[in-house]
């Protein structure tokens, strides 16, 4: 499913340039080759290794009398033997913030460190150097890369060097491909860059470019340069460049997370430009008429500034846009019915902005549209019929707004569909029999809303579906028995009108990580069943009319990390487990309970000493039916919030 993450892509149009890196596709590590490697080389080799620091031993392979050319991370000619490519990246990503100290060490382990000898001087035929997220912190990028006089890929980024970037890399004449990217480099000037003559990609990001004053000079200048990623490099506003007599050449310009206070003026100088970043800057002011003069643009981010304005309609002239992002820019106004024009749109965001009136019915005729997102904005009006005429839409993101109407019928048209969020509105009705022909749905939220009536047995045939959200509405109940949902992993209809028991089939959902029915009329007892969906993290019963013991089979669950029962007519001991006692008895408030967590004791018969079994009544189930059968791995946890759309990682 989706990841939450809002990222800028490459241009489609731009993806044939990649074939001019070498070194950015290959996953080999070995050459196969019948030739030996030069003596010479395998020597170099292991002069380099000797000084290398290296926790999990990857350079194993690397001994003394072997083939260099069988060894990893080394790739040799074919025909001459010589060593041409030096593939020493670090094998493991880092790790999220859920990853286990096991999984961090392993990426710790994983990198290379220590010093660089100079050795690799003797591969005279080495063209492609890689040694990018390894640990080489507190070192300088040696001067002596400079003399790799055959290099044409040159990849250094994320292995935390430091200081200046050594201005003899300048020497480089063949070097195509350059990333230094995410290193705590503080460089004074970029002269050095103008010696880069074959030069075509550049990445400095996150290098502190505050002090080299001769930045746009030397790279907009550049004849042969294609690729421009300067993200996080403390540039800000130069009045004294309005416009620049630069090349052609440059197609992608990436000015991520910088101080621009403005739009610069002198990028509509650069009128070859394919992909412009200017998100996560303090840009304020209009956004300028001039980007409809860029005919070429086909990816515009200005996310994430102070824009304070409504959308010029010089934008809706670049028919050849195909990303287009203004999330959180203090947007005004409503979405002009020109939004239609481009024809070529797959990814629209313009959430978390002030705009205003109705989604424009012409949002139909984006039939390339992957991506639309305008949450948390003040949007009214229904949602149109002609969103069923977007073939290609994978996720619809209209949460947060004050919509109304019903959810349209035409929704079972998106055959692509995989994400539709439309929580927080004020949408009532019933939701349609037609979402049941959305076959790749993973993501359903119609959660606050005022939507009433059943469940549509329909429900039963969304096999990829893994989070349903329906709370807080006014929901009642099912048809009649459905089919299986084969990969749901989060269930949340609280707050609604259920009524009757939990049917005990749910207990077939075994893959479920998240369940809520609180704040319903439900009753009966808690099914035993429900302990033997053993991978369960959050179970929230509380504020139903629920009877009963808490089963035993709930001493199994040893995953909780959210547990309420609280507010029902539960009664007896709560059975014994390590996660049931680690909750605070406010879980448990509201019943007739007894034993630990709670300072109530029980008697003999496992019940409070002040209070008598009683019984419990039972009605019939016939609220849920279309969720009784197994369901899948899951792997989201009570509330949720729903994620942008995915591509090359980059977070503000």
């Amino acid at each position: 499913m989706a990841i939450a993450t809002m990222t800028t892509p490459l241009p489609i149009s731009f993806f044939p340039i990649l074939l001019l890196i070498p070194a950015v596709c290959f996953t080999i590590c070995h050459a196969n080759s019948n030739l030996l490697c030069i003596q010479s080389e395998r020597e170099a080799l292991l002069k380099f290794k000797h000084h290398l620091i290296d926790p999990s031993n990857r350079l194993s392979s690397w001994v003394e009398g072997g083939d260099c050319c069988e060894w990893t991370g080394v790739v040799c000619h074919n025909s001459t033997g010589h060593v041409n490519k030096l593939h020493l990246a670090a094998p493991l990503s880092e790790p999220d913030g859920f990853a286990t100290n096991a999984e961090m060490e392993a990426y710790y382990n994983s990198r290379l460190g220590g010093k660089i000898n100079p050795s690799l001087l003797e591969l005279k035929h080495l063209s492609s150097l890689d040694l990018s997220y390894n640990d080489f912190n507190s070192i300088h990028i040696p001067k002596f890369f400079g003399l790799l006089e055959s290099l044409t890929y040159l990849n250094l980024s994320g292995a935390l060097f430091q200081g200046a970037i050594p201005h003899k890399l300048g020497n480089l004449s063949k070097l195509q491909y350059l990333d230094l990217r995410g290193n705590d480099l503080e460089p004074k000037s970029l002269q050095w860059v103008s010696g880069l003559s074959s030069l075509q990609y550049l990445d400095l990001s996150y290098a502190n470019l505050s002090k080299a004053k001769d930045w746009i000079q030397v790279t907009f200048k550049h004849p042969t340069l294609l690729v421009l990623h300067l993200s996080g490099c403390g540039l800000e506003d130069d009045p004294s460049f309005n416009s620049i007599n630069s090349s052609k050449s440059l197609v992608v310009l990436d000015l991520f997370r910088n101080r621009f206070s403005s739009v610069p003026k002198w990028i509509f100088s650069l009128h070859g430009l394919v992909s412009i970043d200017l998100s996560g800057n303090s840009l304020e002011g209009p956004i300028p008429d001039y980007f409809g003069n860029i005919s070429f643009l086909e990816v515009l981010d200005l996310s994430w500034n102070h824009l304070n304005s409504s959308i010029p309609n010089s934008l809706y002239s670049l028919n050849r846009l195909q990303f287009l992002s203004l999330r959180e820019t203090q947007l005004q106004g409503t979405i002009s019915s020109s939004i239609g024009n481009l024809s070529s749109l797959t990814q629209l965001d313009l959430s978390e902005n002030q705009l205003n009136g109705q989604i424009p019915l012409s949002i139909g005729e984006l039939s390339s549209l992957k991506l639309f997102d305008v949450s948390r904005n003040q949007l009214n009006g229904q949602i149109p019929l002609s969103i069923g005429q977007l073939s290609s839409l994978e996720e619809f993101h209209v949460s947060e707004n004050q919509l109304n109407g019903q959810v349209p019928l035409s929704i079972g048209e998106l055959s692509s569909l995989k994400l539709f969020a439309v929580s927080k509105n004020q949408l009532n009705g019933q939701i349609p029999l037609s979402i049941g022909q959305l076959s790749s749905l993973e993501v359903f939220d119609v959660s606050e809303n005022q939507l009433n009536g059943t469940f549509p047995l329909s429900f039963g045939r969304l096999e990829s579906l893994e989070i349903l959200d329906c709370g807080y509405n006014l929901l009642e109940g099912v048809d009649e028995y459905g089919s299986t949902l084969g990969l749901v992993t989060s269930i949340d209809l609280s707050a609604n009108s259920l009524t009757g028991e939990i049917p005990k089939e749910i207990g077939s959902l075994v893959g479920l990580l998240s369940l809520n029915f609180s704040g319903n009329l439900l009753t009966g007892n808690i099914p035993d069943s429900i302990g033997s969906m053993e991978l369960m993290e959050s179970l929230d019963l509380s504020m139903n009319r629920l009877n009963g013991e808490i089963p035993l089979s709930f001493s199994k669950l040893n995953f909780l990390n959210h547990f309420n029962v609280s507010y029902n007519n539960l009664t007896g001991q709560i059975p014994t487990s390590t996660q049931l006692q680690s909750f605070e008895n406010l879980s448990y408030f509201g019943n007739h309970l007894c034993g630990p967590p709670l300072t109530k004791n029980c008697t003999s018969k496992g019940m409070p000493i002040d209070v008598a079994n009683n019984g419990s009544s039972r009605e019939g189930s016939k609220w849920l039916p279309c969720f009784s059968s197994g369901l899948g791995g899951m792997h989201t946890i009570g509330s949720w919030t729903i994620p942008s759309y995915p591509g090359p990682i980059k977070t503000q």
